[in-house]
């Protein structure tokens, strides 16, 4: 029987742990956290030292009862949860539960920790124990309570104020905020135009390019050149001067050394994943958690990767051991620098005990488990391995060479070259970039000074200045650990959210606020702009940090911030009106009916009214079409969105066709009829005869359906999804096999009817009438416990009375 109960948080990682410790030990898994704040206002006492009320998850509780059963069994308890903040709050709450229980009662507790799931890892841990952290789980607390007072005073003010769904966030508003400027940053962005011009050239049988440098004796900037008929004479001067040769008058040869990027932490790996890869950053997280919770690659589950949730760029000194000795077995000594390279943490508030992501083993080569990897998991080791190993590699060296040339008298043109001298690093490994892009290498013919070269013809090329780029997921990470806004293991959560919220959509992998993403971020901004400036949640992160080290109390931090904040809060939703906070936006009049057009955000998204609720008439809404946008849409265009419905005329049976939008999209009405408009039509511009088009292949559809039809009886005989059926819209029947469905009669129809189960409408429908009663059972049960403790409260009070 094991003496030792180990618990981690997933039961992949159970698997590959319970193999290294031996009989001894049983190893089970929480699955995640095991209770919570409790999901309503009031979990947290403000006014008793931010005191919580904490309930268990309901679908985790089966995991804790598993776990205080095993523990029974056992001597010793060991938490084996992530390496962080997190893991160590899970690690408290489970004891919380525990110890609530008595399960505890004369069982030693004790914390391990590791961030590598091999077997030199975890027997350390095991022989290296240490009790729970009161500093990191307090952090944790603290950043957990912060969370929920923003959450639950923010969102309920948003549907209050604009419509319900909505939702406010710490980390996540600043986040929305970046990418909501970085949006009308683009919009206010206005082109201009400059002109650059080249020279083609040719010598020693090799081609090259040479851009002008300087045009009459002044430089020759971004600026220079602004229209054609300038470049036209800066090119006709040129030639003239030239006659056909340019001189090379200086030549400037360096040699520069380029070094390997450190290894990956959380942000870089996701940001490279993104690059390389094209993975969202939740599917980064998730496939580097499967490599370090462990993969079977042929002798049973290993963990391939180190902890991947982490912020620092810190080696073992084993690790690089191995890398080097690595490099040196495969590349040869050439490539292995003659100390190992040793990286500074750029995060002020890394967590030096943490290591980067790395390959457990750099000796367990991507090729050659490759077999045993889905093509996720293999891209991901791929890139972790390589830039592992990189790291250690020694620098490239890079020959550049810069030759002038001159054109005549006071204009010179320059060309650059480079060439790669000794690849070092590059040979297995070069790091991506966001939005710059360095252009490839080029090699120049070997030039000496006063050597004449042939011009073959001079070139000028039209410009125009370009916007900053959106942001992509790679660069939105990049942005936030630059402002220090959120952590690690939150980046991924924060774009889920703002994707879940629509208040972003993608548009070629680049992020675009909706409008009501600009409507909310407008909101927060104007009346909280101190809860989503940059700064400000920086230093919250900092002040966190600093809990998590010991050197700051968290009660008083969360004074500090949620006094001002409640105050704000209480003030704003007295103050703001709602048709301040939705930001309506008027556009003109209407000219039949003199009243105002505006757009706004509604529950269902963006749309144009005519008129207001103040009128004596009801106002006319419209809904914005996809593409439009409340800040770039015209009158016009929004009086146009009130052409619907629409009348094209009759079909030859008589049926008035009409064009309109409901609820689940644009539709063709032909009298009391339906048919959806595909999207490919546009229903205001689709005319009569594709309408009626749609018309009979929807009529079409509807005869193939039906087989049989008893209409004076209201009874069916139709083809459905799952064979032919009898319906007399109430109840479903299916059809006999050893019956033919059209030679059925009425009576036949009618005895198939009252034959079939009650309420039988399909498959689905039955799945639906067991959740009802089970739904129906539960809230009957519920009332009867109700009454009963009633009764109960009654009984007491006239005992005690």
């Amino acid at each position: 029987m094991p003496k030792n109960l180990v618990i981690v948080e997933s039961p992949a990682k159970s698997k590959t742990i319970r193999k290294y410790l031996g009989p001894d030990y049983a190893v089970l898994a929480s699955y995640g956290h095991v209770r919570d704040l409790r999901p309503k206002s009031g979990a947290i006492d403000t006014e008793r030292d931010y005191s919580m009320v904490y309930e268990p998850i309901e679908r985790n509780q089966k995991h804790v009862d598993a776990i205080a059963r095993e523990l029974k069994k056992s001597n010793a308890l060991y938490l084996a949860t992530d390496p962080d903040r997190e893991g160590e709050a899970i690690s408290w709450h489970l004891c919380e539960l525990l110890k609530d229980r008595g399960a505890l009662a004369g069982k030693q507790v004790k914390r391990v920790v590791f961030h590598e799931i091999t077997k030199t890892a975890i027997t350390d841990a095991i022989k290296n124990p240490r009790q729970l952290s009161t500093d990191l789980i307090n952090a944790q607390q603290a950043r957990r309570a912060l969370d929920y007072l923003v959450g639950f005073n923010l969102s309920p003010l948003l549907w209050k104020k604009i419509h319900r769904g909505l939702s406010a966030g710490r980390v996540q508003s600043p986040a929305l905020r970046m990418i909501v400027e970085r949006e009308l940053e683009i919009e206010k962005f206005e082109s201009k135009e400059y002109w650059t011009i080249e020279a083609d050239l040719h010598h020693a049988k090799a081609d090259f390019v040479a851009r002008l440098s300087v045009l009459n004796g002044e430089k020759v900037k971004q600026f220079s050149i602004t229209n054609q008929k300038a470049a036209d004479q800066a090119a006709t001067l040129l030639n003239k001067a030239a006659n056909g040769v340019l001189v090379a008058v200086n030549i400037d040869k360096k040699q520069r050394r380029r070094q390997p990027a450190p290894p990956f932490i959380t942000s870089t790996l996701q940001q490279e994943a993104a690059r390389k890869l094209g993975f969202s950053t939740q599917k980064t997280m998730r496939v580097a958690q499967q490599l370090y919770e462990g993969v079977d690659t042929g002798q049973g589950a290993v963990g391939l990767i180190t902890y991947m949730r982490t912020d620092s760029v810190t080696l073992a000194a084993e690790a690089v051991r191995e890398l080097r000795q690595y490099i040196a077995d495969t590349h040869g000594a050439k490539f292995l620098p003659e100390q190992p390279r040793v990286f500074k943490n750029k995060s002020k508030n890394a967590q030096e005990a943490h290591e980067a992501v790395r390959p457990t083993s750099i000796r367990v080569a991507p090729k050659d488990i490759k077999r045993h990897l889905d093509a996720d998991q293999f891209k991901l080791y791929d890139l972790v391995w390589k830039r592992a190993l990189a790291s250690q590699m020694a620098n490239v060296l890079i020959d550049t060479v810069a030759v002038d040339l001159a054109c005549g008298d006071g204009n010179m043109f320059r060309a650059n070259g480079s060439t790669v001298a000794e690849p070092g690093f590059m040979k297995v490994y070069a790091e991506g970039s966001d939005d710059k892009k360095e252009p490839d290498a080029k090699t120049l013919p070997p030039i000496k000074q006063g050597d004449k070269v042939k011009l073959r013809q001079i070139r000028q090329e039209q410009h125009f200045t370009e916007p900053p780029p959106r942001y992509s997921e790679a660069s939105l990470v990049k942005s936030l650990e630059e402002h220090g806004i959120g952590r690690p293991s939150t980046y991924a959560n924060i774009i889920s959210t703002l994707r879940n919220r629509e208040y972003v959509e993608m548009e070629r992998k680049r992020f675009i606020p909706t409008d009501v993403g600009r409507v909310v971020n407008k909101f927060l901004t104007n009346h909280f702009m101190d809860y989503v400036d940059y700064a400000f949640t920086a230093k919250l992160e900092d002040e966190l940090d600093a809990v998590s080290r010991g050197e700051k109390e968290w009660v008083p931090l969360m004074r500090e911030f949620w006094l001002p904040f409640s105050k704000i809060v209480k003030e704003k939703e007295q103050s703001v009106s709602r048709g301040e906070a939705l930001q309506a936006r008027e556009l003109g009049t209407d000219p039949k009916s003199g009243l105002p057009v505006s757009v706004r955000i509604g529950r269902y998204g963006p749309y144009a009214q005519i008129g207001s609720k103040d009128d004596e008439e009801k106002p006319r809404f419209a809904g914005l079409r996809p593409g439009q946008k409340m800040e770039t849409i015209t009158f016009a265009e929004a009086m146009a969105l009130f052409k619907l419905p629409r009348a094209l005329g009759d079909s030859p049976q008589g049926e008035e066709i009409v064009i309109g939008i409901g609820r689940f999209g644009p539709y063709v009405r032909y009298d009391s009829k339906f048919v959806s408009i595909p999207k490919e039509d546009d229903p205001y511009t689709i005319d009569l005869q594709r309408a009626l088009e749609l018309v009979q292949a929807k009529k079409q559809a509807d005869a193939e359906k039906q087989i049989r039809v008893f209409t004076d009886a209201g009874v069916s005989v139709l083809n459905g999804r799952y064979g032919p059926y009898i319906t007399d819209g109430e109840k479903n029947a299916k059809v006999p096999k050893d019956k033919e469905p059209k030679t059925l009669t009425l009576t036949e129809c009618r005895e198939l009817l009252a034959a079939a189960p009650p309420g039988w409408r399909g498959k689905k429908k039955v799945a639906a009438k067991k959740t009802t009663a089970k739904k129906t059972a539960a809230k009957k049960t519920t009332k009867k416990t109700a009454n009963k403790a009633a009764k109960k409260k009654s009984a007491k009070k006239t005992a005690k009375a």
